[in-house]
């Protein structure tokens, strides 16, 4: 009687080719193959004449193993085998398990196989090329509640996460919830793909991303690949960086930018809602970063698309003038930007016309400036970052007919007529409006508004600051 062993096996997806030399050679040496009969179909032509398989049955792992030991105990070589690699939600754990129950004398031996989550990697591309987790959503043996604590983890610790069984006829919500998780801490924009019988003939590939997953194209056959915040599609492969080209890509940039590259990560990984549209979380982004004040989640107001129109009339020419209340607006608004787009920003407070008409006509330095700029450019991009009262001023002059602007940044500070400038500027539905609400803003907060309209091109890549 030769020495009891059981050998636990992954036989990879089921292609021989993706079986190991370790795997081949254990089920060349086995008395017995103890395993679900679907397998079987992949190692039939492996097996030495009168090697014996024994079926347990699907859902029988326990048998399966139970069986094993039996076999074992009785001095034969016993070969147990799992798709994958058997230590992946495979039967090693089990056998090792029953092997302390028992307190048998039974040796075992693992060997490992390509499990589906590679193989489905390796024909999707290099998707987990870093830092990762795998995530079974099956809930037969764990409770749902610790694996959504799991999937938010994952989330929120930005790894790449396979998902092994994602649905079954039985599980068809867990999905659906996975993907409602993961939009609440991830870009909308996050690469996935997904491998349906990957290695096997009837092999489906499908690149899409979190927003547009529709766990109904999705079976119990298929691994699914979410990227983490640095993976991307390129020429129909799904990549996740390792990094080797990160140093390169800093050195390309300067100093600053590099900060203010991860400063805008951070902040968009710490909004509270994410699913918004690019062109207000660009704007938002840029207005947290210059006040570290998350309350602007709440309190910047921006039309449908202000941010991005504004720019389209910059890029097509129709935008050339922006007029600001006060000289610090001007000095906070990116001159590399204004150059590069041929747009010049101006402000009429040191414009020597100002003082006499405020004189003349009792009203504010900033009121005049604005009536300069309105009889000069009454089509500019108009912006406030300090003077309610000039921002009233050019609210009356469009109700006048004397003004039209291309769009309005109000952000005047402080606590006379604050507010109901900026109640006096939405009515105006035909313009393009951002607006910080209530008591905050500042001639700062005003001038970083208008950078994000500049750089609006930069927001989809997330890479402020090309122009510091």
């Amino acid at each position: 009687m030769g020495k009891s062993k059981i050998i636990v096996v992954g036989i990879g997806p089921g292609s021989p080719e993706d079986m190991t030399p370790a795997v081949l050679a254990s089920i060349k040496e086995s008395d017995v193959i103890v395993g679900y009969k679907y397998y079987f179909q992949f190692i039939t032509s492996y097996l030495n004449p009168g090697t014996e398989c024994v079926d347990t049955g699907m859902k029988k792992e326990k048998d399966r193993a139970r069986q094993a030991f039996e076999l074992a105990e009785k001095g034969k070589t016993v070969t147990v085998i799992s798709s994958g690699d058997a230590g992946i939600y495979g039967m090693t754990p089990l056998i090792y398990e029953m092997k302390r129950e028992r307190k048998s004398d039974v040796e075992i031996v693992s060997h490992p196989g390509i499990s589906a989550f590679q193989k489905a990697a390796s024909i999707l591309g290099a998707p987990i090329g870093h830092d990762l987790c795998i995530i079974s959503l099956s809930d037969l043996m764990t409770p749902w509640e610790y694996i959504e604590k799991r999937i938010r983890a994952a989330a929120i610790g930005d790894f790449v996460t396979a998902i092994y069984n994602p649905k079954s006829h039985e599980r068809y919500w867990q999905l659906y919830r996975l993907k409602e998780i993961f939009l609440q801490e991830r870009s909308p924009e996050t690469p996935i793909g997904y491998v349906r019988q990957a290695g096997r003939p009837d092999q489906e590939t499908t690149l899409t991303t979190l927003e547009k997953l529709d766990p109904e194209k999705v079976d119990m056959f298929t691994v699914i690949i979410i990227g983490n915040s640095q993976s991307y599609v390129w020429n129909d492969v799904m990549i996740t960086p390792r990094g080797y080209y990160r140093e390169a890509e800093e050195n390309e940039n300067k100093v600053g930018q590099n900060i203010m590259i991860k400063s805008f990560r951070t902040i968009e990984s710490e909004l509270r809602n994410k699913d918004i549209p690019l062109d207000r979380k660009w704007a938002l982004l840029h207005a947290i970063h210059t006040t570290a004040d998350f309350t602007m989640e709440k309190i910047l107001y921006t039309d449908p698309q202000a941010v991005e129109v504004l720019f389209n009339k910059i890029m097509d020419g129709s935008l050339n003038y922006i007029v600001t209340d006060v000289n610090m607006v001007v000095s906070g608004i990116r001159k590399g930007a204004l150059a590069r787009l041929g747009v010049e920003a101006k402000c009429y407070l040191d414009d020597p016309r100002v003082a006499s008409i405020a004189q003349e006509e009792n009203v504010t330095r900033t009121q005049a400036g604005i009536r300069l700029a309105v009889a000069e450019h009454p089509n500019a991009l108009f912006v406030f970052g300090n003077a309610p009262t000039a921002l009233m001023e050019l609210c009356n002059l469009i109700r006048k007919g004397k003004a039209n602007p291309a769009g309005i940044i109000a952000a005047p500070v402080g606590f006379v007529h604050v507010k109901e400038s900026k109640f006096m500027v939405k009515p105006f539905k035909e313009i393009p409006k951002v607006i910080v609400e209530g008591r905050k803003g500042g001639s700062n907060l005003a001038a970083t508004l208008v950078n994000s309209i500049l750089t609006f091109d930069d927001a989809k890549a997330l890479k402020p600051g090309r122009d510091l």
